[in-house]
């Protein structure tokens, strides 16, 4: 049987039973249900249809970002049986549907546990990817009851937040941690749970940052409307207005801390990531300064200004890829923020007054 061939529900039809899980009847990626004992399990689609990639691209630029995430509970692909792999993952939509669509011709069962919308690498730092969850989830699926085996497959970026001692002893299902990618699953599953060092690598190449620039520059966006809003107010008073160049001059520390910095990340010298945004707003800011003569007399009061905040707009721009990257851990990024987020604040706050002191002034 194919899986888009699967019985669905109907009153007098086979899966006439309860549903294990209550996932939404119009999702187009689910192809109907799969009878069980204690209800029909949701069979999941592997191939990605225009609606899954356009949401994707939505969630990218920060729109529905916050909503972007499917029921948790038991799903099945292709059409698994007793002795299918279980694999376990996070019920953000973009998470669940970068797994499926790695599964085609594959029978197996999706464990999604509930991580409030978030990928099972922050979930897992967060705690919603955790022992708790994912022993409260096997219960509530009556998942002893589908597999006769005991073994559970988990992403081995979960690891951090899962107790696998402790899941044992409180289900008696063992934890096997999987590959860091899910392209690499069906290798992984053909060798009999075997992973290579290769599989086992997690990376942070120029693409998977450049991935989270269209996110971190839709909620720069966001502010910089408000930002405008109030330099065109000030404009009605300035002595001096806010015109073209200033304009360039704050897009160019935006594009500085969202593109540029996570382009070269690995040849910026330091580790904060904070501090590598700041120094290449810095070089940013100063060749601007420099190009249109504000170091003279009359523009210093604008030159220190700018120098102490556009460095620190592309910094605090730059730390918004810390979460997501190889470069640091956890502990580290609570650190860092706690370092600069301050600094970021004072640095700003001084120059937005040497700004306004220039602008005004007559």
């Amino acid at each position: 049987m194919s899986e888009e061939n699967h019985c669905c529900c109907s009153p007098a039809g086979c899966c006439a039973s309860e549903s294990v899980t209550a996932h939404d009847k119009k999702d187009k990626w689910v192809t109907g249900e799969i009878p069980m004992s204690q209800g029909s399990v949701p069979a999941a689609l592997t191939k990605l249809n225009f609606k899954d990639i356009l949401g994707a691209w939505k969630v990218r630029w920060g729109i529905g970002r916050a909503d972007y995430k499917i029921i948790p509970g038991l799903y099945a692909v292709g059409n698994p049986d007793h002795t299918s792999p279980v694999l376990v993952s996070a019920n953000y939509k973009l998470t669940f549907d970068t797994l499926r669509k790695e599964l085609s011709g594959l029978n197996c069962w999706l464990l999604i546990l509930d991580t409030k919308g978030i990928n099972v690498w922050c979930a897992a730092g967060k705690g919603t990817f955790g022992t708790d969850e994912l022993v409260n989830r096997i219960s509530l699926t009556g998942l002893p009851g589908v597999v006769s085996h005991r073994k559970l497959i988990l992403p081995q970026l979960g690891a951090p937040g899962v107790r696998a001692h402790e899941v044992a002893r409180q289900t008696g299902f063992t934890v096997i941690y999987g590959p860091v990618r899910a392209c690499d699953l069906k290798t992984f599953l053909g060798s009999g749970f075997k992973a290579t060092k290769e599989m086992r690598t997690v990376k942070f190449t120029m693409w998977d940052r450049l991935v989270l620039t269209p996110m971190v520059l839709a909620q720069s966006g966001k502010t910089s409307l408000l930002v405008f809003g109030v330099l065109f107010l000030i404009n009605l008073f300035a002595a001096r207005p806010f015109g073209l160049m200033d304009f360039i001059a704050y897009a160019g520390a935006v594009v500085t801390g969202a593109v540029i910095m996570p382009v070269l990340l690995p040849f910026i010298p330091g580790r904060a990531f904070a501090w590598k945004g700041w120094l290449l707003g810095l070089l940013w800011t100063a060749w601007l300064v420099w190009l249109n003569g504000w170091f003279a007399p009359g523009f210093l009061i604008l030159a220190i200004g700018y120098i102490l905040i556009l460095p620190a707009l592309s910094a605090f721009l730059a730390m918004n890829f810390t979460g997501s990257s190889t470069y640091t851990s956890f502990s580290g990024v609570i650190k860092e923020m706690k370092i600069a987020v301050p600094l970021i604040a004072l640095s700003s706050v001084a120059g937005i007054v040497l700004v306004l002191i220039n602008k005004l002034s007559l």
